[in-house]
């Protein structure tokens, strides 16, 4: 399989995975063909990226980090509360779900479960396959990413379930916010960014009240868009008055922000998420947990059609889970740009001297 932007599909392409929604339904089958009408409608639902079937690829396999029935669970449990929310908020009531924690919690340990059951880079799996309301399944991509980061920190159990309900709950501010300037798809005024701004407060201030609810867990809430050098809100904290997890929500908030298709912007591939998040290193975030966090997420997913510095193209086929950034690629052009009969492999983690330098979904597709 190959995974590909929908602006370079084609009519006659196979769908190598089933795209689902955020209620865990199936939009669309693995084999379906697509035609014109499919491709334009999965783009008009937000999925620009996806697995279709290529005979050479046809051996990759996809580890996810979480079992469907799993995330289907959690996005339940996100929307269902979050809507809850979102309807009080439309009569200008706030509900004390007294449930609330039991409910994410719940789902939340069969998570991290599922997470420390296999020791691999995550994959990069969140604007891909899925047409899903996008708060809904960054909150739960953001859970899995804050997890991940954890356990890597050598967070205990009990500390990965105050951060992981942290992390699920990061934006449930945003319920408060209205729809309108949500989903806006131009550049937001400066009082709708201030409006936009306002969801850390609200959701500290829906959090602080659930009885069954840390205030650890509200903090993050409140924090995740505050910057080690103080240029972040609500409260302009800097260094050390930032919490650790806080520290590491911007991180992985940020990153899957970049990576996820938004009605005002393209969703950026991982690599260049990773890079933007570098030139932030030390400023505004943790250097200490971005080289973890770099070092723990497949930024190449197994699928990804590469250009090596060798000027020779290749599809990532496996992912090295010590150094996650050196995948093993399958080759399938030479360096003139001429497709090969008998393909091969090279691993990056042991060619050192070979690089990517270029990700390209629209070569040599079939």
């Amino acid at each position: 399989m190959r995974l590909v932007s929908i602006n370079y599909c084609k009519p006659g392409m196979k769908l190598a995975r089933s795209i689902y929604n955020d209620e865990g339904l199936i939009l669309l089958g693995a084999h379906v063909e697509l035609n014109e009408t499919l491709i334009r409608r999965l783009e008009m639902l937000g999925v620009h990226r996806l697995y279709i079937q290529d005979s050479r690829a046809d051996d990759i396999e996809i580890h996810e980090p979480i079992s469907e029935k799993t995330r289907a669970e959690a996005l339940f449990t996100i929307r269902s509360n979050f809507q809850k929310f979102m309807d009080d908020a439309k009569i200008g009531r706030i509900q004390n779900n007294l449930n609330l924690g039991r409910e994410f919690r719940r789902v939340l340990d069969v998570i991290i479960d599922e997470l420390k059951s296999h020791d691999q880079a995550m994959i990069m799996l969140n604007a891909i396959q899925g047409a899903d309301h996008y708060l809904y399944q960054h909150s739960l991509n953001v859970c899995l990413y804050a997890i991940m980061l954890g356990s890597a920190l050598g967070y205990t159990r009990d500390q990965l379930g105050v951060l992981g309900m942290g992390a699920m709950l990061h934006d449930i501010g945003k319920t408060m916010t209205p729809q309108n300037i949500l989903m806006k798809p131009d550049k937001l005024t400066e009082e709708e960014m201030a409006i936009m701004r306002q969801h850390t407060d609200d959701g500290f201030r829906i959090l602080k009240g659930i009885p069954n609810i840390s205030l650890l867990t509200a903090h993050c809430a409140l924090q995740h868009h505050e910057r080690l050098d103080g240029s972040g809100y609500p409260r302009g904290l800097q260094g050390e008055e930032i919490h650790e997890y806080a520290k590491l929500l911007a991180i992985v908030d940020t990153f899957d922000a970049m990576t996820s298709y938004r009605v005002y912007k393209p969703a950026a591939l991982p690599h260049e998420a990773v890079e933007v998040l570098y030139a932030g290193a030390g400023l505004q975030y943790d250097l200490e947990m971005l080289n973890i966090f770099r070092d723990r997420v497949a930024i190449y997913p197994p699928g990804t059609t590469v250009k090596l510095n060798t000027g020779e193209t290749g599809i990532v086929v496996d992912i090295n889970s010590s150094l996650p950034h050196r995948p093993v690629v399958r080759i399938i052009a030479d360096a003139e740009g001429q497709e090969i009969r008998d393909i091969y492999e090279i691993d990056l983690s042991k060619k050192l001297n070979v690089t990517i330098v270029k990700v390209n979904d629209g070569l040599f597709l079939r």
